[in-house]
């Protein structure tokens, strides 16, 4: 697969492929995650079901709440999937999953439903899930104690991320399965392409990524003020083009 995208429909297919692919290997809990700056997930799922065209009526979409879910229905019109809600703590979650449906997308599901999302994917049992751009890893919701660990180790570490893309000042990082994790360093002249400096079998983050940035760049903090001004005057790449179609989408 191509590295870092040009724009927002180039990284959507990209993601559409790699899901696919960790489809083809048999896996069951999948996500994508595109941690892009004021993205609305509606037109993004929308051009991602594209991927899943083949499963036809057997596909189900589950939205946080019936809001989004009517939202969906209204905007995207006559569809052969269905489209429902994961419901609510007081709501039955009797009869959401069925023996007809194939495979499943979570859009947007957060830490608030991750009770009712667990339940399902137990429900769906070895039928694909893909959950596009998931907050289920809230901290303050789910917490750090006992009851989130057992969360932690039950369901969410089981999840295998498919595609995530990520810009960060002066980089990105990525992952297509069923490739490693990549970090790609943003050229300075803007006609380049980004530079792989990295791949490693985990995320990085944190500090192993402030390290991976700072080898790359010989030793220059690309988060100094300096770095950062000059970055953003010659910036008119990917991240520029991606806030640009973000801001369209959003008029």
């Amino acid at each position: 697969m191509s590295g870092i995208p040009q724009d927002l429909a180039e990284a959507i297919a990209q993601a559409r492929s790699a899901t696919l692919a960790a489809l083809d290997e048999g896996l069951t809990l999948i996500q994508v995650e595109l941690v892009l700056p004021e993205l609305k997930v509606m037109p993004v799922a929308e051009s991602f079901l594209a991927a899943l065209e083949p499963w036809g009526d057997r596909l189900k979409i589950f939205f946080p709440d019936a809001g989004a879910a009517a939202l969906a229905r209204r905007d995207w019109g006559d569809r052969p999937f269905r489209i429902t809600d994961v419901g609510s703590g007081r709501t039955p979650m009797t009869g959401k999953v069925q023996p007809e449906d194939g495979i499943f997308l979570f859009i947007e599901p957060s830490a608030v439903e991750v009770t009712q999302v667990e339940q399902l994917c137990q429900e769906a049992g070895d039928r694909p899930v893909i959950f596009l751009n998931p907050r289920m890893e809230d901290l303050a919701i789910i917490g750090i104690g006992y009851a989130g660990r057992q969360l932690r180790d039950r369901f969410l570490n089981r999840i295998v991320t498919a595609y995530y893309l990520r810009p960060i000042e002066g980089a990105a990082v990525r992952r297509a399965f069923p490739g490693q994790w990549e970090v790609w360093l943003e050229p300075a002249d803007e006609n380049a392409d980004y530079q792989l400096v990295a791949t490693r079998p985990q995320r990085p983050a944190g500090e192993a990524l402030d390290e991976i940035l700072l080898q790359a760049t010989g030793g220059q903090d690309t988060n100094s003020p300096n770095a950062a001004v000059n970055a953003a005057a010659q910036r008119q790449g990917f991240l520029g083009q991606l806030q640009n179609f973000l801001k369209a989408l959003s008029n």
